[in-house]
């Protein structure tokens, strides 16, 4: 199992995400207010602005704080170092 972190230690399962979206979209915006509507939102925001959206295999979404790129960045660093949890 390959966890990234998503922001404040949170983490999810690489083999679980099916899409990161950037928020900056009316359709991500639109998945965001169905996710909230259904229950079906974890934000792993901390309060703060959400800048990404995770979309999980089992319907859940989750929203980071953190741009996309930088999630997408610390995947390719797991890849890279193969140690299975970012910053280990």
């Amino acid at each position: 199992m390959k966890l990234v972190n998503v922001g404040f230690g949170n983490s999810v399962n690489l083999d679980r995400v099916v899409a990161i979206l950037s928020i900056d979209s009316a359709p991500a915006r639109r998945i965001l207010s169905h996710a909230k509507d259904n229950n079906m939102l974890i934000d792993a925001t901390q309060g703060r602005k959400t800048h990404s959206l995770i979309i999980m295999d089992s319907d859940h979404i989750v929203s980071s704080y953190l741009k996309a790129d930088t999630i997408l960045n610390r995947n390719e660093n797991l890849e890279d170092d193969g140690s299975g949890i970012y910053g280990e």
